[in-house]
């Protein structure tokens, strides 16, 4: 029986490590012809050897334009691009006033400037063809406060909203959108951080193949893992003294303020000197 998703060409950012690299695993073993992007082009291009065959990758810092055209334009040299994953991203956390300017700046120019030029740049084409998916990976916190992560947070309620905004905006475009919205996901971003109570920290794999469903069946959201989804829309109905209440008690509002600087300082300086 053929794979349904065999002979795509499908170009994932922040993929040379973490999610994205999940992400290009699970979809190059479905036969799918990634292309890697990532700010660390000798990570990414181990990343891409690593998985062999037809798997390539090229440099890529999101947050410039004229980086993300070079990236797109490289990888429709073999045909065009049929799915965008717009997964890079970077989570520093801690109080916000701590926090140096160049910080949240970056936070956003990565986490909601890259998704608009991914979007911005990718389009045109998949709307001239009449097809094409563009995935763009939030989180959680999109839809949750999480003290410690005041810009984190809002980057990724912008990612939602975007993406739902897009979702209408070229509904007859033949053009679908799916926003992912993973938990505490066992990466370098959760470094140092207890994680929540009552709710698994999942692993990247687990991620990856709920973007690969979403691709395969068209889903407009994929929440890792799926209790978070119904959790997060009963909130609404509780009234903000309630829902602060369960939400101290499941340690989301203590996760990035109690956590281990040291674990996280390597991640922590890789994220300033970016």
């Amino acid at each position: 029986m053929t794979d349904s998703l065999a002979g795509l060409r499908v170009a994932i950012t922040g993929a040379a490590r973490g999610i994205g690299l999940a992400t290009a695993t699970e979809l190059h073993a479905r036969g799918v012809h990634v292309i890697i992007g990532d700010l660390d082009a000798a990570v990414a291009q181990n990343a891409a050897a690593g998985l062999g065959g037809s798997a390539e990758a090229h440099q890529l810092d999101v947050a410039d334009r004229a980086s993300y055209a070079a990236f797109l334009d490289k990888a429709a040299i073999g045909g065009p691009v049929d799915v965008l994953v717009n997964n890079a991203g970077i989570m520093p956390i801690g109080r916000f006033v701590d926090q140096p300017p160049a910080v949240y700046q970056r936070v956003l120019e990565i986490n909601v400037l890259g998704h608009l030029h991914g979007l911005h740049l990718a389009l045109p084409a998949m709307i001239e063809r009449g097809r094409g998916h563009i995935v763009n990976v939030a989180s959680t916190a999109g839809k949750v406060a999480i003290p410690g992560g005041l810009a984190y947070c809002a980057a990724k309620s912008a990612v939602v909203a975007l993406t739902e905004t897009a979702r209408i905006e070229y509904a007859a475009t033949g053009i679908d959108f799916t926003c992912v919205l993973p938990n505490f996901t066992n990466t370098e971003l959760i470094d140092g951080t207890a994680g929540m109570r009552f709710v698994p920290t999942v692993e990247p794999s687990a991620v990856a193949k709920g973007i690969v469903r979403a691709i395969e069946k068209k889903r407009d959201d994929v929440y890792v893992p799926a209790v978070v989804g119904p959790m997060l829309r009963s909130q609404s109905l509780l009234g903000r003294r309630l829902r602060d209440f369960v939400n101290r008690k499941m340690g989301a509002y203590d996760a990035f303020l109690t956590f281990d600087p040291e674990r996280r300082a390597a991640y922590e300086q890789r994220v300033r000197e970016s």
